[in-house]
């Protein structure tokens, strides 16, 4: 399946991740971006580019790709391609619908106390918030969402076109001609977008 329409189907779909002493942590997936491999600019493949960190991006469609980015946050990407095809979808936000205290005790680590506890909105509302908030990290680079007993996809539901927003993809400045590419989806009126379109 092409990255494109991956990244519109993901929306609805609930991801899954089961902590090591059972907890169940899930959030619908509601943004996506799509990334679309060799030719894009802002794709970490553009151009052929293969190395130990963006391996994963070259597996079979359904593997995790996870990175750690600006040294501070890992993202998650689903791989949507055949083996060889370095295409993906990042995951940009979720609306947190399982396991909301544990999450919330993931995204408010001790060295960083708070003063008023998160909203809900705020809890995975951003590639870097989403998977601190379901303890995402590079152990799970590679993982198979479609076999794995610690992070898959579940069926959730189905929008159509029109209650989704398509817009340019964040943070993608240096990409030239792509910038400009209408390469993300997100549920329209959803609280939890991590960036809504101007008006």
């Amino acid at each position: 399946m092409d990255a494109a329409t991956l990244a519109q189907r993901l929306i609805g779909q609930r991801l899954v991740r089961l902590l090591d002493d059972g907890t169940r942590l899930a959030g619908t997936i509601v943004e996506t971006e799509a990334y679309l491999g060799v030719k894009d600019k802002a794709a970490h493949t553009f151009g052929g580019r293969r190395t130990p960190r963006n391996e994963s991006m070259y597996a079979i469609g359904g593997t995790a790709y996870v990175y750690f980015t600006y040294g501070m946050h890992f993202c998650m990407n689903v791989v949507a391609g055949q083996a060889g095809d370095p295409v993906a979808v990042l995951l940009r936000a979720l609306e947190p619908v399982e396991g909301l205290d544990a999450i919330r005790a993931l995204r408010t680590p001790h060295h960083r106390p708070r003063k008023t506890p998160l909203k809900d909105k705020d809890l995975c509302s951003g590639p870097g918030r989403l998977c601190e908030a379901l303890a995402i990290g590079r152990d799970l680079n590679g993982e198979d969402l479609t076999t794995s007993p610690r992070m898959w996809i579940e069926p959730g539901t189905t929008y159509a076109p029109r209650q989704l927003v398509k817009t340019t993809r964040i943070g993608i400045s240096g990409a030239e001609e792509w910038v400009d590419r209408p390469l993300r989806w997100y549920v329209n009126g959803n609280t939890h977008v991590s960036v809504k379109a101007k008006p």
